[in-house]
């Protein structure tokens, strides 16, 4: 996405953010998150993968904050931004619990079920198409749709990130392949956090310029 300015940051079409395409594509981000998230979590423990864990995290993570974004569509520039400032806030939260939670399990190396893995991940990868695909059209939108299109696709690139690890693992039986993809993960959130909280304090920057504007 090409640089903005504070000014532009507000310059945002308020009928995009309001039509049923974008509700309808935001409805479906939350369904198929939650509903995976829920599942991975299960399989994260099943084949004792912390990269399954941390993927099924972002999940349940893109689902609420997505929720989030439904409740905010109708709120005014300011409002949006400081919604998506808790997302990023949130997902910089995420990101700190995964890496921490990781670095404890390299000094606790215990084997990883690499077929369970790849299977999780890969059907992981499957819904994680379905949800980005309606996003695509809204990207570039404000802070708060930004925020969205972000979460979702974190999700994709984990996926595929997880598959390779679940290859790896099979391949030379040691589970470090999983952690760093874990680690991976965790650094994706913390640099993609930065992202919407940089983005969301420049929108109430410009949202605050434009109020005191005579």
């Amino acid at each position: 996405m090409s640089d903005m300015n504070d000014e532009d940051c507000c310059v945002v079409d308020k009928e995009l953010i309001r039509s049923p395409g974008y509700r309808r594509a935001l409805w479906i981000v939350v369904g198929l998150n939650v509903a995976y998230g829920l599942v991975e979590i299960v399989g994260g423990f099943l084949a004792n993968s912390q990269a399954l864990k941390a993927d099924a995290l972002d999940f349940l993570g893109d689902g609420s904050i997505t929720f989030l974004g439904l409740l905010a569509i109708g709120w005014s520039i300011a409002w949006r931004a400081r919604s998506a400032l808790m997302q990023g806030l949130f997902l910089g939260l995420l990101g700190a619990w995964v890496l921490g939670s990781t670095l404890i399990r390299l000094f606790n190396d215990s084997p990883v079920e690499a077929g369970l893995m790849g299977v999780f991940a890969f059907v992981a990868l499957i819904v994680n198409v379905a949800a980005v695909i309606p996003l695509l059209p809204y990207r570039d939108g404000d802070a708060n749709m930004r925020a969205v299109w972000l979460f979702s696709r974190n999700d994709a690139i984990g996926n595929v990130a997880v598959l390779i690890a679940a290859g790896l693992v099979a391949l030379s039986g040691s589970s470090f392949p999983d952690l760093i993809v874990a680690l991976l993960i965790a650094g994706l959130f913390l640099h993609s956090a930065w992202n919407i909280v940089d983005r969301a304090r420049k929108d109430l920057r410009a949202a605050n310029a434009a109020e005191q504007a005579p």
